[in-house]
């Protein structure tokens, strides 16, 4: 509940916003909007931007978020709407191992590519959206790029592929 003594203190729990108005003109708008304005603040201030890599797949550039801290790898594109054309997120994963991913909580179909410590792609493999059904390369990886399904395919990469760009491999 908010009192009078509490009008200069900001009201978001996604971080500082401007003052909040007193509580009878609070009255007058419609929780709705009310609503609909934290949401869209707290999505604004979620976190900073993830930095971005370009890439070139094959003849095509991309335009990739970096995942690789403990936290962006387990997150990966869970929650987002869309992705852009030619954008999507790059994994470095480490270690070359096999690394399995799923799309919990992830709300867009995606493909897929494993990338070998080469920088070569060597399996690529459609996922739905929120399936639990693991996808795993058939050999060791240190990477992997997610873009819209069908990206892989649409652009003629294939096994193979060289990506260029990777950070930490020439």
């Amino acid at each position: 509940m908010m009192h009078s003594s509490d009008i200069s203190t900001p009201i978001s729990a996604c971080g500082p916003q401007r003052a909040a108005r007193p509580l009878r003109q609070r009255r007058r708008v419609p929780l709705l909007v009310g609503l609909a304005t934290a949401l869209l603040g707290c999505a604004a201030l979620a976190g900073p931007a993830l930095p971005t890599v370009q890439l070139r797949v094959g003849q095509h550039t991309v335009r990739a978020e970096l995942a690789d801290t403990p936290q962006t790898l387990k997150e990966g594109l869970m929650h987002r709407k869309a992705l852009a054309a030619d954008q999507g997120m790059l994994f470095m994963l480490g270690a070359p191992d096999i690394y399995c991913f799923w799309m919990k909580n992830t709300l867009i179909p995606l493909s897929i590519a494993f990338i070998d410590a080469q920088g070569h792609i060597i399996s690529i493999q459609d996922m739905r959206p929120g399936a639990l059904d693991p996808h795993c390369p058939p050999t060791p990886v240190t990477a992997a790029l997610e873009m819209n399904q069908g990206w892989f395919a649409q652009t003629g990469s294939a096994i193979g592929t060289k990506i260029k760009g990777l950070p930490g491999l020439r």
